[in-house]
């Protein structure tokens, strides 16, 4: 699994007003709790680039003083309107203690249903799991190996490593193959079949609005 790397000081005065101050001089203030006590600090905003700015899963390693704190990404604030990152939360990761993160799915194999025209819906992006610190995992996957149109997978179909248990509920769909419009309403060989009927009710409609037939010509004559 990746570790991002960020470089910290210990936060000596806390309140609104040194919050205020440390944003002004480009520091983001961040807290560790977990441990004994929480940890204040005042992080780099450029360290976070690799762990907040990207859909992957990734750990912390928090350095503070000669300090070092494996840590979990469980919160940004961000400012409403520039976006600038206020305030950070980290949880750090104690030995044997379980913790609950939510990690990517992503999807593995081949669909026939998608090679037969179907379209791969994905309908669950991220799956929470709880697991202890050694058997943190980054990414969880669905195989679509066999999925015809119209079938699904859900979250009991995700292949799931020994000491990590899934929370979300089991009968969730994560993964579908829809089928398109043009397949449910069209059957083989129906489009054919409709061109021809339309045609000849047209040329019925044409003979209409031309007036009679000859034969009821010929016996208005006589």
């Amino acid at each position: 699994m990746e570790m991002v790397s960020i470089k910290a000081d210990l936060r000596e005065n806390l309140g609104k007003q040194a919050s205020k101050s440390a944003r002004r001089n480009k520091l983001v203030p961040a807290v560790i709790y977990g441990s004994d006590e929480n940890i204040h600090a005042l992080c780099d905003p450029s360290s976070f680039k690799k762990l907040i700015y990207t859909p992957d899963f990734r750990l912390a390693e928090v350095s503070i003083n000669g300090n070092t704190y494996k840590c979990i990404l469980k919160d940004v604030q961000f400012h409403p309107v520039t976006e600038e990152i206020l305030h950070v939360d980290f949880q750090k990761l104690v030995d044997n203690v379980e913790t609950k993160v939510s990690i990517p799915l992503k999807v593995v194999g081949t669909s026939p249903g998608v090679k037969g025209g179907g379209k791969l819906i994905k309908l669950v992006r991220k799956v929470k799991i709880k697991a202890k610190p050694e058997n943190l995992i980054d990414t969880l996957f669905v195989d679509i190996t066999g999925l015809e149109l119209g079938d699904s997978k859900r979250i009991s179909d995700i292949e799931c490593p020994e000491g990590v248990q899934i929370l979300n509920a089991s009968g969730i769909p994560v993964i579908s193959v829809e089928v398109p419009r043009v397949l449910k309403t069209v059957k083989p060989g129906e489009v054919g079949v409709e061109g021809e009927e339309g045609e000849e009710g047209e040329e019925g409609a044409e003979g209409a609005e031309g007036g009679e037939s000859p034969e009821a010509e010929a016996g208005a004559t006589e």
